[in-house]
C-alpha cells in the first residue's frame, strides 16, 4: 500500500483482543511489530472513554424512540405469566427475544471463547456479526492488480474465480449523496480482485454518450470511502433519446456488466434500457441500481446511501437551532427540509430532533389543522416550553408553502411567541458520509458484484458473449426489513408513483404516530414487534448494518 502511494496506514486493536493461543494482543505488541519489521514510524492512540461521549446521531436517537415506545407496548400487553423479552432491532425490523434465551447465549459466547471455538463464537454471536467478518476478511484479503497478476497479465492465483475476467461498468445518474464513493471504491476493487476489468463512465449519460469512460485502476479509489460527493461526477440526464450512443458505447468498450449508482434518476434511467433491450441487444446484460440518494425515496428499498449522513446534518443543525430558540426565549422556528415530495428527512429527522411537527406531502394537512397545531405550541409556551421547532418537507404543499406557516406562527403566536424560518438548502447533501452509508455502500457494491458474477455466468453463451433478457438480470440492491434484496425493476412498476417520484408503500410512515405523541399531540401508535424466539432470529439474513 505504501508502494501504491498510500501515506497513512491505521491499525485498529480492541482492547480484549487475542490471538488462537488465548494470549493478549497489545497495541503495544502491534506497534513492535511493525517497527521491527517495517521500520515505520508508528505510534499508538489510546482512544479511552471519549467513545462514549458526543452527541448521539440520528440513527441513535431514532432507535431510542422506536424501542421505548415498543417496550412501553411490551409492558402493557404483558401478564404476570408473560416471559421477560429484550427489545432490540434485526435489520430493520424490531423484534421481541426472550430475555433468558438472550443471557444464556451471551454466557455461551464467553465460554467459547474460553474454550477457544473461534467458529462457535462468531456464529453465536448472531448472523449480522457473522456477515460483517466476513466482509470484512475479504475486503482486508484483497490485492492491488500486481499482486493478482503475473507478468503476462493473466495469473489469477490470488483472484477467486481463476478465470479470464469480464468487463464491468460503474456509474453514476442523480444527485450527489454521501457514500457513493464508498460503493464506487468497494464496487472497483472487489472486481479487481476477481480478476475482472472496470471501467468509471464519468458524469452520468451524458458522459457515457461523449466516452468520457476510463478503466479504474486499484490507487484510483484509495482514500474515496470517507469522502462525499461523488467522485465520478452524476447527472439527472436520462437516456431518453440517446440509447442508440449509448448501445454504440458499451459496444465500443465491450461491457458486459453495468452499475448504476443513484437516486430515483438512476431507477428511471435503467427502467428505459430495460424497456429497449427488444430494440438493443448492448442492453441484454445483467444491470443493477444501488440506491443513492438523501430523499430516500426509491422503491425497492428502506434505506438509500446518503440518506442517513443526511439525516444526520439536519439533526445537528436542528440541534443548534433549538439552542437559539431556548436562549431567545418562545421563540418557534420553521425549518424547511429537502426531499422532493419523499416526507422521509422531515419525518425521522423530526423524530430525532425532537420537533413538534413535521408537514409533508404524503400526510395530507389542512389549515384547521396548522390552526390546531399553533394552539397546541401556545399551550405548551404556557406551560413553560421555551422554544419549538417545526419541519416541513419542500414540497409538503403548493399552497401552503414555508413562508405562509411561518407568517401563520408569526401572526397568531403575538403576544405568546415569535417565529423565524430556515430553509436548510444544499447543505443536507454535504458532509462526510457516516460510519452507516460508508458500511452500507460498501457491503451493497459487494453484493452487486457477487449477483454479477451469478448472472454473468448463468447468461454467458457458447460463442462467449452475453444475453441476459429476463426480468431478474435488471434489479434493485434493496435493503427490506431484515435483508439485502436483488428485486426486479419491472417488478416495482406497479409499487411507483412516477408523478411525484415515490415509492406507493413507505415503511417510515408507521412512526408519524410517535413523532405526534412526543410533541405531547394525541395520536395512535401502533406496535411494530415481531415475537422471535433466538434460533428464529439466528436463521434470519440481517446483517444490514
Amino acid at each position: 500500500e505504501r508502494a501504491n502511494g498510500q501515506r497513512l496506514n491505521i491499525i485498529i486493536v480492541a482492547e480484549g483482543a487475542i490471538d488462537r493461543n488465548g494470549d493478549p494482543v497489545t497495541a503495544e505488541k502491534v506497534r513492535q511489530v511493525v517497527v521491527d519489521n517495517l521500520g515505520q514510524d508508528t505510534r499508538i492512540t489510546v482512544l479511552g472513554h471519549v467513545q462514549r461521549g458526543g452527541s448521539p446521531s440520528a440513527f441513535d436517537r431514532v432507535l431510542g424512540c422506536r424501542m421505548g415506545a415498543e417496550a412501553v407496548m411490551a409492558l402493557m400487553e404483558a401478564t404476570p405469566e408473560t416471559e421477560a423479552c429484550v427489545v432490540s432491532l434485526d435489520g430493520n425490523q424490531a423484534v421481541r427475544l426472550p430475555l433468558m434465551e438472550c443471557v444464556e447465549k451471551t454466557k455461551a459466547v464467553s465460554k467459547a471463547l474460553a474454550d477457544k471455538q473461534w467458529e462457535l463464537a462468531v456464529q453465536l454471536r448472531g448472523r449480522s456479526f457473522a456477515r460483517n467478518l466476513e466482509t470484512y476478511k475479504m475486503l482486508t484479503r484483497l490485492k492491488p492488480p500486481k499482486s493478482a497478476f503475473d507478468e503476462s497479465g493473466h495469473g489469477i492465483q490470488d483472484t477467486l474465480w481463476g478465470q479470464e475476467g469480464y468487463t464491468l461498468a460503474v456509474m453514476h445518474i442523480g444527485a450527489p449523496a454521501c457514500g457513493m464513493n464508498a460503493a464506487v471504491r468497494s464496487f472497483v476493487r472487489n472486481c479487481i480482485y476477481r480478476g475482472d476489468t472496470v471501467y468509471g463512465i464519468h458524469d452520468g449519460i451524458e458522459g457515457l454518450c461523449v466516452g468520457n469512460i476510463q478503466p479504474m485502476g486499484w490507487a484510483d479509489v484509495t482514500g474515496w470511502v470517507g469522502q462525499g460527493g461523488a467522485f465520478l461526477g452524476t447527472k439527472r440526464t436520462l437516456p431518453g433519446q440517446r440509447l442508440e450512443k449509448i448501445a454504440g458505447r458499451l459496444a465500443e468498450f465491450k461491457i458486459q456488466a453495468l452499475l448504476i449508482i443513484g437516486g430515483f434518476e438512476g431507477y428511471q434511467a435503467l427502467l428505459q434500457l430495460v424497456e429497449a433491450r427488444e430494440k438493443f441487444k448492448e442492453f441484454r446484460i445483467p444491470m443493477a441500481v444501488i440506491p443513492s440518494t438523501i430523499s430516500n425515496n426509491v422503491p425497492g428499498t428502506e434505506f438509500s446511501l446518503g440518506c442517513d449522513t443526511a439525516l444526520n446534518e439536519i439533526t445537528e443543525i436542528c440541534d443548534r437551532i433549538r439552542q437559539s430558540a431556548q436562549g431567545t426565549k418562545r421563540r418557534v422556528f420553521v425549518v424547511e427540509t429537502m426531499g422532493g415530495y419523499c416526507g422521509y428527512l422531515a419525518t425521522v429527522a423530526g423524530l430525532a430532533g425532537g420537533a413538534d411537527a413535521a408537514y409533508i406531502y404524503e400526510e395530507k394537512f389542512s389549515i384547521k389543522d396548522l390552526q390546531q397545531d399553533v394552539y397546541h405550541m401556545a399551550a405548551k409556551m404556557g406551560e413553560g416550553v421555551q422554544r419549538g421547532l417545526i419541519l416541513r418537507n419542500e414540497k409538503a404543499n403548493d399552497n401552503y408553502t414555508t413562508e405562509f406557516i411561518n407568517s401563520l406562527y408569526t401572526e397568531e403566536g403575538k403576544g405568546l411567541f415569535s417565529a423565524r424560518m430556515n430553509v436548510l438548502g444544499h447543505m443536507q447533501q454535504g458532509g462526510s458520509p457516516t460510519p452507516f452509508d460508508r458500511n452500507m455502500g460498501t457491503k451493497m457494491a459487494a453484493k452487486a458484484v457477487e449477483w454479477f458474477i451469478e448472472q454473468l455466468k448463468k447468461n454467458t453463451q457458447a460463442d462467449g458473449t452475453i444475453c441476459a433478457n429476463t426480468p431478474d438480470s435488471a434489479v434493485m440492491v434493496g435493503v427490506v426489513r431484515r435483508q439485502y434484496r436483488f428485486t426486479p425493476l419491472v417488478e416495482l412498476k406497479d409499487d411507483t408513483d412516477f408523478e411525484h417520484r415515490i415509492p406507493k408503500h413507505q415503511w417510515w410512515l408507521k412512526l408519524r404516530p410517535l413523532l405526534r405523541i412526543l410533541a405531547k399531540h394525541d395520536s395512535t401508535y401502533e406496535e411494530e414487534g415481531l415475537y422471535m424466539t433466538i434460533e428464529e432470529n439466528v436463521e434470519a439474513d440481517s446483517s444490514i448494518i
